[in-house]
Parts: structure tokens; sequence; C-alpha cells
């Protein structure tokens, strides 16, 4: 309990030249810290909560002022960590930042830990676990939809529906033990009674088991929505990759010569995409017998593809089909994969019925040129509706768990069902008590009413040292 007791302060913003750098102090000593460096302008003013403050932080010891600031005062407990909580708002740079820092941790604080001020949140039941993981997920979101998901479990939405299921449980699990309370006066075939097992089923499966079921069904959407989907542009040499990319992009990122071969490297960069964040990488070409440095690029073309959701395979439609785009269709067999027939100016080689027959399972082709605009804008329009549609259709109002919220929310799943096969073999209550209490538990430790530290640490630790 250390870690409640004392004072933290962190710089809460990023250090740099920009108009305002914030240092954010919170625990029982933060506003005596303050005082001491801070210097009002109407001196005779008090410090009233949640309030904003003009005045100077001075150098005690040198009696020099450092910087002209906004101080905030925020009094215990309607502040993020549940502690007394002060903000210093001071131009920010490294220089000024830093000395400000240091004055205050001269004062009596110490620097925060990484995700300290959070971590203080939730110890202080200012926030449950659940929503602790939605803060750094708000700060890391990139796309729209990541930021729409991650609100709704900031604001609890989570943590309600799991506080639901919660109830269910324990309302079954005193029903059960209510009866084995009782088991000894009456006959043991009356303990097991058939009518309590079926209402049990019923409540369990309705209650519980469905929507847990469908909140996992939406993990790997979700997954789309928190991290984005990640393109790999895969063709031989001189099919227009690099132009593609530049194309979906709407900027020069990747060189583009009429040299085959000019990619040699993995180039990589993001854009919006409904919403969703995409990340575009642009390959080595693979051809049958590459050279030496060509042979490297080639290489990580393939881990490339091992990472991606959908690869987007380009062949030149004004060239013969030949062995190298067959060692590309070899390369992404078993990978989502988007057929483009670029180069949709110059007169076809091929037909692009011709396809399916040379590579089966492909699908139907887009036929595009990667300098015609609107080509590209169809190719946008395209990639959403088949791959961020239904993700974003399916989470648009939902709870999808993160990683370690689906593992709890399986072994969940599992007592559940266990439960479940008792209940219909009439089995001992004793037993579905068991696993009723072990599938609250795990659901208990979503929202953190069962942790250790260990799990604390690997949470919080994510964060950066102001949040």
């Amino acid at each position: 309990m250390e870690l409640l007791t004392d004072t933290i302060c962190a710089i809460a913003t990023p250090v740099g030249e920009a108009g305002i750098g914030i240092i954010r102090l919170s625990g029982p000593q933060a506003l005596d810290v303050a005082r001491k460096i801070f210097s009002h302008k109407d001196p005779g003013l008090h410090l009233q909560s949640h309030t904003l403050h003009h005045g100077w932080i001075v150098d005690p010891d040198a009696n020099e002022p450092i910087d002209e600031v906004l101080l905030s005062f925020m009094a215990a407990p309607r502040t993020y960590t549940g502690e007394d909580v002060v903000e210093i708002n001071c131009h920010s740079g490294y220089a000024v930042l830093n000395r400000v820092l240091g004055l205050v941790i001269g004062s009596g604080a110490r620097l925060a830990q990484p995700g300290e001020f959070t971590r203080r949140a939730f110890l202080n039941g200012r926030i449950d676990l659940s929503q602790a993981e939605a803060v750094i997920d708000t700060i890391r979101t990139r796309s729209e939809q990541g930021l729409l998901l991650a609100n709704r479990h900031l604001r609890g939405d989570f943590r309600q529906l799991v506080e639901n299921w919660l109830e269910i449980l324990e309302q079954a699990q005193s029903r059960l033990d209510a009866l084995l309370d009782f088991c000894e006066d009456i006959p043991e075939e009356t303990a097991r009674e058939p009518h309590l097992y079926d209402s049990l089923l019923e409540a369990l499966a309705v209650g519980v088991k469905q929507p847990l079921r469908a909140a996992l069904n939406r993990f790997e959407e979700g997954r789309v929505l928190r991290e984005g989907l990640t393109f790999v542009l895969v063709g031989k040499p001189n099919v227009g990759k690099s132009s593609m990319l530049n194309a979906l992009l709407g900027k020069e990122r990747a060189i583009v010569t009429a040299l085959p071969g000019t990619t040699r490297d993995v180039i990589e960069d993001t854009l919006l995409l409904g919403g969703v964040q995409v990340r575009v990488f642009d390959t080595a070409g693979i051809r049958a017998e590459p050279d030496e440095i060509e042979s490297r690029g080639i290489e990580m073309t393939i881990r490339s593809l091992t990472q991606a959701d959908v690869a987007l395979w380009l062949l030149d439609h004004g060239r013969p089909i030949s062995e190298e785009d067959q060692s590309v269709y070899e390369a992404i067999a078993k990978k989502p994969c988007v057929v483009l027939l670029n180069k949709s100016d110059l007169p076809p080689a091929f037909p692009a019925q011709s396809l399916n027959e040379r590579f089966p399972g492909l699908g139907p082709a887009l036929s595009l040129s990667a300098i015609n605009p609107s080509d590209i804008e169809g190719l946008k329009a395209r990639l959403a509706h088949s791959y961020v549609r239904t993700p974003v259709n399916n989470c648009g109002s939902q709870i999808v768990p993160n990683t370690r919220q689906k593992e709890c929310l399986e072994c969940a799943l599992d007592s559940i069902l266990t439960a479940e096969a008792l209940l219909r073999s009439n089995s001992y209550g004793e037993l579905i008590s068991f696993e009723l209490g072990s599938a609250r538990q795990h659901l208990e430790a979503i929202v953190g009413r069962a942790h250790d530290v260990e799990l604390l640490d690997r949470i919080f630790l994510q964060f950066c040292v102001g949040k």
C-alpha cells in the first residue's frame, strides 16, 4: 500500500516544442508540494478546488521565476486518481518541463512509474480493470472506429455487462447452495430437483452463455477496429506495386521508375479506410532468379505476407502470365487475396477469365490503372466493403473483448458448459456450484475483483509515465 501513501509526479504531455506542457501530481501532499514552488498572481487568493490559478513557478532556493503557468488543484475524491491532484500547465519544451519537474521532485514528490496514475485510479475504485485497459486503447488508437470502441469500454459498458452475468451466476449458485444446506432434511432424489435444474439451465443459457459467446465471436472483428488491417502489395517486378502504394496513399511514398526491381526493401505507410487504420506494405517483386539483394527483399516480402490480413496481388494486364506470377500465387495461396489487373490503360495481353483456370480459387479480379484516380477510389470502396464494413457493423454498438479479456471469457464459458452438462445429467449440486464459482472468478478477473500484482504490472507497464 506504499504506492497509495506517497505523492507522485510526471510530465503528462509529450516533451518537445509546443504551446503547453502539463506536469501532474497525485497524492496526499500534492497541494503542499505545489505551494512550495507556486507563486500566485494574487498572493492572498485561496487555491480553490477545480479552479485554474494564474501565477509563476519559482525556484525556492534561488528565488528566481522559472515559468508563467496556470495551476489547477483538484481535491479528492472528484479526481482522476481519487486522490488530491495538481496539474501545472506551463510552456512546453525540454528545458522548462524538466526544470519544473525537478523542482516538484525536490519539494517532496517522487517520479511516477509507468501507468501509476491510472493504477491508483483502479486501486482507489475510480475505475475497474476493463476501464483501465480502455485508457491505453484510447491513447493508442489511430482510427475513429477504434476510438468509439475504446470509449464504450471507458464509460463502463463492459463492466455493466460482466456485472449482469455475475449477478445471474450468483443467483444460480445461491439457489443451489440453499438446496444443499437442507439436503439432509429431504430425500436425495428431491435434493436434485429436475424443475430447479431446468430453470437454472435456461437462466444460464439465455442470461450468460449466449451473450458471452456473442462477445467472443466479435473478438477478431474488434481486433480490426483496435489494431487496424494490414495489406501487402505483392507481384513480380515492374507490375506497378510502388505506383499503387503512392496512389492509395495520395502521396509520393515510394520511388517509381521504369526499371524492374526498384523496390528492394519493404516500404510501409498508413491510411484510413472507412474509419479504420490500414497499414499498406510495398514489397520487393518476386522473380524466379533474383540476385543477392533481391533475394533478401523477397525474404522480407514473404515475412510481411505472414503478418498480413490481405494480399493485394498485382498483375500487369499488358504482359503475359509468366512463371514469376506462378511463384507469387504459391506464396499467397493461404492468404485472403484481392487480384488487381493493373495497367488497364494498355491493351490486355490475356483474358481476365483465364486467371481462374491458371490460378484456381482466386475469385474475380479487378481491372484498374494505378494512374487513374477514379479506379483507385473504386478499389478503396471495394476494400472497405469487403474488409471494414462487416467489423464496423457487427461491433458498431457492441462490447468487444481484448486478448486478456477474451481468455477470461473463454475460461468462464468452459466452466458454464461444464455446469450445464452436470445439470443435464442431474449431477450433485456441489459439483455444479463449484463450476459456477469458477466461472464467476474468471469474470471477476475482467473487471479486477480478482487480481494479482503481476497482472497489474503487465497491464500498467504498457502505459506512459504520465498516465
